[in-house]
C-alpha cells in the first residue's frame, strides 16, 4: 500500500449549528463547501469548513447534536486540533482578530520549533493556530477569497491533531506498525511528554501529537468535543487495500463505505480513538458547482428520495 498523504478531515460535535456556522466562517473566515446531513443519522446537520473548495487536509466537520451536554475533557481524546496560517506575522493579525471578537486564546508561544496559539471557540472545542513559516511538508490549501478574512491571513488547512491517550506505546504501535506513520522526537506539554509522528510528506499538515496523559479521567464527550481524525488515502483502489490490512490485523472495522463525496474506512486504536481513512476524492464539486459551495442543503443521491422528509426536520440556517 502507498503511504497515507497526511490529514485529511478532522469531525467534531456542536450542539448549536448556527453559532457553528457564524462562528467558523464569519469569525475564522473558512469557507462552509458543504452543507449536509450526518448520513448514519439524517435529522442533523454535518456542516464542512475547508479552503476555497474543500481540498483534502483542509476539511474541519461538525456534527450537530441539538441539547448535548458540554464535554468533560480527559484522556482517550482527539484534545487539539491545529489550523494551518502562512507565517509568523500572520500570527499577529489573529491576536488582534481575537480580541476583537472576544476569542479565548493563549497569545503566541512556541512549540515544536513552531509558533502557535492556543484558542477556543465558543462551545470550549480546542484549536490551535499553526505558522507554516518553516513548514516543508504537505502544501496547504487556497482560502476562499470571498472570506471576511483577507486572503493572504487566511487559514490554509488542518495541521497536527493531539491525541491525549493514557497508554501511548499502543497507540504509536498502531501508528508505526499499522499506519506507517515515522516517529519523531518527544517535547513536553505541561510535564507530559508529547511524542511526534508523521506520515507521507510530513509537516504540519501531516503530524499526529501523542500526549501521554498522567492521572487523568477519560474524556466524555459533548459539544465542544472530537468524534474522529481521518488520514488521507490516494485512491479507492488504495482504501480497499487497507481495508484487507486492517482486516487481516483483527481491527474491529467498518469495512468500505460510500460517503458520496469520499470512501472512507472506520476503526478504533487500543486507547479507543476513532480512526477513519478516507479517499481524497471525488471532493465535494460533484452536486453543486465551486461558486455554490455550501448555499444550499446537498444531498448524495441515495438520500434524494427523502429530500422533503429531511428539510422538514432540520432549522433553515441563515447565512450571509
Amino acid at each position: 500500500m502507498k503511504s497515507l498523504k497526511g490529514i485529511h478531515h478532522v469531525s467534531a460535535l456542536t450542539a448549536n449549528a448556527q453559532d457553528n456556522l457564524h462562528f467558523y466562517t464569519e469569525i475564522l473566515g473558512m469557507r462552509l463547501v458543504k452543507k449536509t446531513v450526518n448520513q448514519d443519522d439524517t435529522s442533523v446537520y454535518h456542516l464542512f469548513y475547508a479552503d476555497e473548495r474543500g481540498n483534502p487536509g483542509t476539511d474541519l466537520t461538525f456534527f450537530e447534536i441539538p441539547h448535548a451536554a458540554k464535554n468533560r475533557e480527559g484522556t482517550q481524546s482527539i484534545s487539539q486540533t491545529a489550523l494551518r496560517v502562512s507565517s509568523d506575522e500572520t500570527l499577529n493579525y489573529w491576536l488582534e482578530r481575537f480580541v476583537e471578537y472576544n476569542v479565548d486564546n493563549s497569545g503566541i508561544q512556541e512549540r515544536y520549533g513552531r509558533k502557535v496559539i492556543d484558542f477556543k471557540d465558543f462551545e470550549d472545542q480546542r484549536l490551535q493556530l499553526i505558522s507554516d513559516e518553516t513548514n516543508s511538508g504537505v502544501e496547504g490549501g487556497i482560502p476562499w477569497e470571498k472570506s471576511p478574512v483577507p486572503q493572504e491571513k487566511g487559514i490554509i488547512g488542518l495541521g497536527p491533531v493531539r491525541l491525549s491517550v493514557p497508554r501511548p506505546e499502543k497507540t504509536h504501535k498502531v501508528l508505526t506498525d499499522v499506519l506507517g506513520f515515522q516517529q519523531h522526537t518527544t517535547y513536553q506539554l505541561n510535564g507530559d511528554e508529547v511524542t511526534v509522528f508523521s506520515t507521507g510528506k510530513g509537516g504540519t499538515g501531516a503530524e499526529v501529537h501523542v500526549h501521554a496523559t498522567k492521572d487523568m479521567p477519560r474524556e466524555r464527550p459533548g459539544r465542544g468535543s472530537v468524534h474522529h481524525v481521518a488520514f488521507r488515502v490516494e485512491s479507492e483502489e488504495e482504501l480497499l487495500k487497507w481495508v484487507t490490512h486492517i482486516q487481516s490485523l483483527g481491527y474491529m472495522n467498518s469495512g468500505f463505505v460510500e460517503r458520496y463525496y469520499f470512501r472512507s474506512l472506520y476503526f478504533r486504536e487500543p486507547n479507543g480513538i476513532l480512526f477513519e481513512l478516507a479517499t481524497d476524492g471525488p471532493g465535494f464539486e460533484g452536486d453543486e458547482p465551486f461558486e455554490k459551495l455550501g448555499e444550499n442543503l446537498a444531498l448524495p443521491p441515495y438520500f434524494e428520495d427523502q429530500r422533503e422528509e429531511i428539510e422538514a426536520k432540520l432549522k433553515p440556517l441563515e447565512t450571509k
